[in-house]
């Protein structure tokens, strides 16, 4: 088996069989040490720890984050038209990011922008020059279609390869970012969140879809809660790391605690509160986005909606309620308020008060002919 490394918390989690000789290597680190609950060994998450690392296991350190792995990213094929030096660019580019401390879902993404960047070009990745990020963002936006906020993260996963590996960040100074498009959530309405409630039968997953609508989780957020994260005596969860890398607490209803309690009672938790096919992995975003879409086709919605429409729901629900923008804000996790104002333009407590003028013209002609 080879040596699996996680980095959380500012910690590099290292994983491995029971073997004597690792485990002589591993106590060889300075500030390393045993964690009897995650049942691996901890070391700091430094240069000198992850050159250590590959100087005791070569050829045998697996970059990894449970099920939102780096090892998700294809291997690198011809078809990416990448020569050896660009591959190691690559290589470079994942450990650079994971001792930024990206998110994983971040690094993912940053390294799949910057396998295709470089597969576009023939000519070596330190011949490239502004003229070449500029032709690749406007084929992003004119010939592939791709949305502004695809092509700016692109820009970014190329800022960050520039600046951070090929060393010419100079190259994408003056290069714009694409002018966000303003899209409104999209929302569903009480009657069917409860329609597609209805329709999961699953204890596991009811609960999972309960919390995210009920506290206005991400699917990201609620994949990874462990069991010591639900407060069911103060009614709270806390959910760490979220987006940002903030922590934050959010409401826990009553009807969702109780959904965990017969969920709890079933499966028995340890690690994670909803642990994947293997016990040691917490279940994967992509299977909680496959049981709401389950769900929605037997629940007869026809709404082009998705897991995280039930969050939008709950902002805007609450806000429809009459509770304070503020709150909701603190509970959704946002930095900015102005991220939290879009939902007065969904709800419909303040357009339902508006008579439109047609309604007003009949009327007035019903009253004029009774």
């Amino acid at each position: 088996m080879s040596i699996r490394v996680i980095e959380d918390n500012g910690r590099l989690h290292v994983y491995f069989d029971y073997s004597l000789e690792r485990i002589k290597k591993i106590k060889s680190i300075k500030g390393r040490f045993w964690d009897a609950g995650k049942k691996c060994w901890t070391i700091p998450l430094s240069d000198y720890c992850w050159a250590k690392l590959k100087e005791l296991f070569p050829e045998e350190i697996i970059i990894g984050d449970t099920q939102d792995s780096l090892q998700d990213i294809p291997p690198y094929t011809e078809k990416d038209n990448l020569n050896t030096k660009k591959a190691e660019m690559l290589e470079a580019l994942k450990k650079e990011l994971v001792l930024k401390g990206y998110s994983p879902k971040t690094r993912k993404s940053y390294l799949g922008h910057a396998r295709r960047f470089l597969g576009c070009f023939t000519k070596s990745a330190e011949q490239l020059s502004e003229d070449d990020v500029r032709e690749y963002l406007l084929d992003l936006i004119k010939n592939k279609e791709r949305s502004h906020s695809y092509v700016n993260q692109a820009l970014s996963a190329i800022k960050f390869l520039c600046e951070s590996v090929i060393k010419q960040g100079e190259i994408v100074i003056n290069i714009p970012r694409a002018k966000k498009e303003k899209k409104l959530p999209e929302v569903l309405s009480q009657q069917d969140v409860l329609r597609i409630m209805k329709a999961v039968d699953n204890n596991k997953h009811r609960a999972i879809l309960f919390l995210i609508y009920s506290a206005g989780l991400r699917v990201g957020e609620v994949v990874r809660l462990r069991p010591e994260d639900i407060d069911s005596k103060r009614r709270l969860i806390h959910v760490k790391q979220g987006k940002g890398r903030k922590d934050r607490y959010t409401v826990l209803s009553d009807i969702a605690l109780s959904a965990l309690r017969e969920y709890y009672k079933k499966y028995r938790p340890e690690i994670w509160l909803f642990p994947g096919s293997v016990d040691d992995k917490h279940i994967t975003e992509r299977t909680v986005q496959r049981v709401f879409e389950k769900a929605r086709e037997k629940s007869g919605i026809r709404k082009t909606v998705s897991v995280h429409t039930l969050r939008h729901s709950f902002a805007t629900h609450l806000l429809e309620a009459g509770t304070d923008l503020r709150y909701i804000q603190e509970l959704l996790g946002h930095s900015s308020s102005k991220t939290t104002e879009i939902y007065t333009h969904v709800s419909k407590s303040s357009i339902e008060k508006i008579q439109s003028p047609l309604d007003k013209l009949m009327q007035d002609l019903d009253e004029d002919n009774p």
